[in-house]
């Protein structure tokens, strides 16, 4: 498969977003960027979110798992169905019913100044480093295929797509988002089903018959039963619930998009629609790695170091030019999103919960339009450097660099949602930011000694709900009853 090959498909695909922002903002304002109107079709909503939800770190990490894991994976995404079922039960409730344009906005209606400025600012930093592992991912492999053949920087590959990202959510926001959300979707799951196809035709095998080969092999392994372990089935699937529920529920960039559907209850159509599809979707990404590993061994196909790879040699070099293809356009859909809705989140969090553009009704739209801009670009450049610098560092499975950065960024705001909607009581708003910075480090210590501290325990994923359990009793150690 040749780089021209490579570029000619990466440029059919940005001609077929940029096709979709132009349907999508001829009539866009400051309140299509950040609620789409309050107009946007559930079901689009819904569907697109499954591509959002995956990106290129369930594309290419998630199959690669599968060798040194198994299946286990799978009772995180079980436990998701309990999360989501939180956030369409009690937190689009919460948000719809005050009306909010950021979610983080409530920690000011319930506590006050500084725990406002607080949630937000988690929210800033994990998006920020989440969005970069994700498009590092994607960018990295079209770079090692495509742009390091023409001499073109890592740098250069980078800018290239920020700039693109930037034109195209520049102006329609979350309203051109939910759009191209569902290019996401479509192609990164046709690349999945006919890779799987283009398999079981290598090895003689029907569809059936290569579950069947699954289904018997070493990584079907569902259930872990060792407590000790770090994928024991019980953390693995309250780990998934509280997971759902911070990286979704207490997220600005996935909120968003539910806050732009028409009303409440088109929100929770879209939020249990999205989440029974979503369970089958990752079991279809585990049964691709299955299959990956299965015919690496029967092809005499050396494993590579990083199991992040696994996917992209055997599509690009052993499965012919049709596969090459396919693997390339699914994960090139995949890298718009990964920052296109962390982008437009970042800089909506920025205009209404530190600025508070929302509030200033002394400018123009112009003016705020303006502010926003400037505010966009600011963050197109702050990834831009993440990521380069994500590349410098690099050195294990993202998707496991993801959640962990996730446990020390989200248990705060767990604790700070949790604390504000299960009591009553107020807390001295000043403190806050020393309990959400405390927390985390806590959390640190615990898990860098857990063997030596804890008989030999090691931490998983199940390290948010730790973390956000400390917030939770710090918050209450400075609580006091709330006098109105």
């Amino acid at each position: 498969m040749t780089p021209l090959l490579i570029f000619l498909s990466f440029l059919g695909y940005t001609i077929l977003v940029f096709g979709v922002t132009w349907l999508t903002t001829r009539k866009a304002d400051n309140a299509s960027f950040f609620n789409g109107n309050k107009r946007s079709p559930w079901a689009v909503v819904a569907y697109g979110m499954i591509g959002a939800s995956l990106s290129g770190v369930t594309f290419m990490s998630v199959p690669g798992l599968v060798g040194s894991s198994g299946f286990k994976y799978f009772g995180v995404v079980i436990g998701y169905l309990l999360g989501y079922t939180v956030i369409a039960t009690v937190l689009l409730p919460l948000y719809y019913r005050l009306n909010l344009t950021t979610i983080y906005s409530y920690l000011e209606k319930r506590f006050g100044f500084w725990s406002y400025k607080t949630g937000a600012f988690y929210f800033l930093i994990s998006r920020t480093v989440g969005a970069s592992f994700r498009m590092f991912l994607v960018v990295n492999v079209l770079q090692i295929f495509v742009f390091d053949a023409w001499g073109i920087p890592f740098i250069a590959t980078v800018g290239i797509f920020i700039v693109l990202i930037l034109l195209y959510t520049m102006k329609g926001g979350i309203k051109t988002i939910i759009w191209t959300d569902t290019l996401q979707t479509t192609f990164m799951l046709a690349a999945v089903v006919i890779s799987l196809h283009l398999i079981c035709k290598d090895l003689g095998l029907s569809f059936t018959g290569l579950v069947d080969q699954v289904a018997n092999s070493k990584y079907s392994k569902l259930i872990e039963f060792d407590w000790h372990a770090k994928d024991f089935f019980v953390k693995q699937f309250f780990s998934g619930a509280f997971i759902a529920i911070v990286m979704t529920g207490l997220d600005q960039e996935m909120m968003q998009k539910n806050l732009s559907c028409r009303n409440l209850k088109d929100a929770q159509k879209n939020m249990f629609s999205f989440s029974f599809v979503l369970i089958f979707v990752n079991l279809l990404f585990l049964f691709l790695g299955a299959a990956l590993y299965m015919y690496a061994g029967s092809k005499g196909i050396t494993l590579p170091e990083r199991t992040d790879d696994l996917f992209p040699i055997i599509s690009i070099n052993h499965l012919g030019p049709l596969a090459g293809l396919v693997f390339m356009i699914g994960l090139i859909s995949a890298a718009y999103p990964s920052a296109d809705g962390a982008l437009t989140s970042l800089t909506t969090s920025v205009s209404i919960d530190f600025i508070g553009l929302d509030k200033k009704d002394h400018l123009t739209e112009r003016q705020k339009k303006r502010i926003r801009y400037s505010i966009h670009v600011s963050f197109a450049m702050v990834l831009l450097a993440m990521i380069v610098i994500f590349r410098a560092i690099n050195d294990r499975a993202v998707i496991d660099k993801l959640f962990t950065v996730a446990g020390y960024t989200y248990g705060p705001l767990l604790g700070l949602f949790s604390f504000g909607m299960f009591t009553k009581r107020g807390v001295h708003d000043k403190w806050v930011p020393l309990i959400a910075l405390g927390s985390p480090v806590i959390c640190y210590i615990l898990s860098a000694n857990s063997k030596v501290l804890f008989s030999g325990y090691t931490f998983g994923f199940e390290l948010l709900i730790l973390n956000g359990f400390i917030t939770y009793v710090g918050l209450l150690a400075i609580s006091h009853r709330q006098t109105t």
